[in-house]
């Protein structure tokens, strides 16, 4: 029988989730008041409870599935999840690096991007955005992208309390009370500034910084974008919702996947499924990669050359 902790980290980090929100709804009244809208809030709230319960309902399931591959790991790291000591930075990186790979299929490949674009479909960006998380990312099976890490001898219960630090830790970068840290730091770590890039729908900053804790991922794979102070940052999605229903915040973007692959010949189906959002067989929507491409052109701006005209930017929305 194997050893798991007890607790879960997201669940002890709640009280704090909670003052922070109400810290910041402070802030936004005296400072900046366009930060909350109630009902995007509530929908956010919402969003966060049907992700508790999900994961209570499916977190049993792939939990067995860890707990059965653990049973062919390649080598004896620890017996129990607390132990030693010294796997716990070098899990903590990798289930980092995991993440970022888990992410970037998320907003790369369309069938995991109907689970994860919950998270961006707020066009607000505070720290109750970071509750809008998914409530069916159980069935992406993202979960295979922990596996090697489970087959390589560490602990499931390591793992699972090294997501949980992860998950805390992204909560305080969703907000816009924090402006730049110092440049060591926006060196090495992910950071406020870093993710509301990741969160816009500016043709420059689409489909970049995918990073959970450290933004070096990033930099290595080709997929960071600084934050210009000078291009104001649009949130949401490039075909916005429109509505706070939370059903259709929700379900949006599995129902227009489903709704793609029953209307097209047979042999694009697979394609609506695997390939990036906004392809079709016709060219009749557009990519992030073709709308950053179409804005470099524009602006005479080159991927090497990151030189633009920001005055001539124009909406991802407009050009979607």
């Amino acid at each position: 029988m194997i050893d798991l902790p007890d607790f879960s980290v997201t669940e002890l980090a709640v009280p704090l989730f909670i003052a922070a929100i109400l810290a910041e709804m402070t802030w936004a009244r005296l400072r900046r008041q366009s930060a909350y809208e109630p009902k995007d809030t509530l929908v956010s709230l919402g969003f966060g409870l049907g992700s508790t319960v999900a994961g209570a309902l499916f977190g049993g399931f792939f939990l067995a599935i860890f707990i059965a591959a653990y049973d062919y790991r390649l080598f004896d790291i620890s017996e129990n999840w607390w132990d030693p000591i010294w796997a716990w930075p070098v899990v903590f990186v990798l289930d980092d690096l995991k993440y970022y790979w888990v992410h970037r299929a998320g907003h790369r490949i369309r069938w995991f991007w109907a689970a994860h674009v919950n998270h961006h479909s707020s066009q607000h960006y505070n720290l109750s955005t970071a509750l809008r998380q998914s409530w069916t990312g159980s069935f992406t099976l993202g979960f295979v992208f922990a596996l090697p890490l489970v087959l390589i001898g560490f602990h499931p219960g390591m793992i699972a309390v090294c997501g949980g630090i992860n998950l805390v830790y992204q909560f305080w970068i969703h907000t816009e009370a924090i402006g730049k840290m110092p440049r060591w730091f926006e060196a090495v770590m992910n950071t406020p500034s870093h993710h509301r890039v990741h969160h816009a729908t500016n043709p420059r900053y689409l489909d970049r910084n995918y990073a959970g804790v450290f933004i070096i991922w990033d930099r290595m794979f080709g997929t960071f974008e600084a934050e210009q102070d000078d291009e104001p940052i649009r949130y949401g999605i490039i075909k916005q919702l429109g509505s706070f229903n939370l059903l259709w915040a929700v379900f949006h973007e599995w129902i227009g996947m489903l709704s793609d692959i029953a209307r097209v010949p047979w042999r694009h189906k697979l394609s609506y499924l695997l390939r990036e959002p906004g392809w079709t067989h016709d060219g009749s929507r557009e990519t992030s990669d073709m709308i950053r491409a179409r804005w470099r052109k524009r602006t005479g701006q080159s991927a090497q050359n990151p030189v633009a005209d920001r005055n001539s930017i124009e909406s991802p929305n407009e050009a979607a």
